[in-house]
């Protein structure tokens, strides 16, 4: 009897998503192993609905989740880095495949760290059987990661270059023109707390004028907003 495995894929291109299911499909015709129960989300309200169904339902085994995707409505959410710690927290045993456009480092350092996927796919390095290969590899309990993945990890970019979601709140308010005295609203943080951290964040980013410009120019830069 072939083995159920639930399948959440999480991607706002629908092309991206149908070459998604054809790979699973293609997977359980050539190996006779595995059938695929597969749901789709396009934006972090989608996902998020999608995990409250499974908590009390049937837990997803799989996840395929890009990274860049719309936000939810109230922000808490603010790309798929946030859903798949979400992901994480619910299910414990989910092996999440993580595939993006990305290709700074340092954002590329921060997802492998705040998420430590099963498989990590730059988009530009993967075709078709480069897919099949990856999804097959981690159902049978094996990382997969793409070759620009491989190089940084060789290159020991793997540092302490991450940003909690806080953080991330922090940047993406910041760079919607949100003045501190607000922001005590909106991430319910102390006045103090949220200084603080500005500070940190422009220690990491090497801001050296302390203007909140620059922070999210640099923040930009590397792939964080």
């Amino acid at each position: 009897m072939n083995k159920l495995i639930n399948v959440l894929i999480v991607e706002d291109e629908p092309l991206i998503i149908n070459a998604l299911e054809m790979a699973f499909n293609a997977i359980s015709e050539s190996n006779g192993s595995f059938d695929f129960k597969i749901k789709s989300a396009n934006d972090c309200d989608a996902g998020a609905e999608k995990i409250q169904k499974a908590v009390t339902s049937t837990p997803f085994d799989l996840v395929l989740l890009d990274i860049n995707i719309p936000a939810s409505k109230d922000k808490e959410l603010l790309c798929g880095e946030d859903l798949g710690i979400e992901l994480k927290n619910c299910f414990p045993n989910v092996k999440i495949i993580v595939f993006t456009s990305h290709n700074n480092n340092f954002r590329l350092n921060s997802i492998l760290k705040s998420l430590n996927p099963e498989g990590f796919l730059i988009k530009s390095d993967i075709d078709f059987p480069k897919l099949l290969e990856a999804v097959k590899s981690v159902l049978d309990g094996l990382p997969y990661y793409s070759k620009a993945i491989l190089q940084l990890m060789r290159r020991h970019m793997v540092n302490d270059f991450t940003l909690d979601k806080i953080d991330r709140q922090l940047l993406y308010q910041i760079s919607k023109g949100a003045k501190t005295r607000h922001l005590h609203d909106i991430v319910h943080l102390s006045k103090s707390a949220i200084e603080h951290r500005k500070r940190n964040l422009k220690e990491l980013f090497e801001v050296e004028d302390g203007d909140d410009r620059s922070l999210i120019i640099k923040a930009e830069e590397r792939g964080f907003i």
